[in-house]
């Protein structure tokens, strides 16, 4: 099946791009359904199920919702602490630039 993209217009053309993604996809979960079916299907012939096999469904990570005692703390301004995850504080940065050492700002 020949198109010729020279006749449409720009709005033609997304409409176009827009219905060959919603066809991509379907096209792509019959194929996944397809898979799904003849992995069941051996499966059973050989008397299992699919729990057997990759176990039941797997758990979500828990979250961790604690706070984590701080680990450095600022020397200009006590009040500012830092837990050593995620992003560094500009005031880490800051005291790191003017020569101070990592183990300096540890609380101990």
């Amino acid at each position: 099946m020949a198109i010729d993209l020279k006749t449409f217009n720009h709005n033609q053309l997304n409409e176009l791009i827009e219905h060959a993604k919603v066809r991509q996809a379907e096209l792509a979960k019959e194929r996944l359904g397809a898979l799904r079916e003849r992995i069941e299907n051996i499966i059973k012939q050989e008397g299992y199920s699919l729990e057997d096999i990759f176990g039941g469904r797997a758990r979500r990570a828990r979250k961790s919702t604690g706070v984590v005692a701080p680990k450095f703390r600022n020397p200009a301004n006590a009040q500012q602490t830092w837990s050593g995850r995620g992003k560094r504080p500009r005031w880490f940065h800051e005291a790191l630039a003017a020569g101070r050492k990592e183990a300096d700002m540890l609380i101990k």
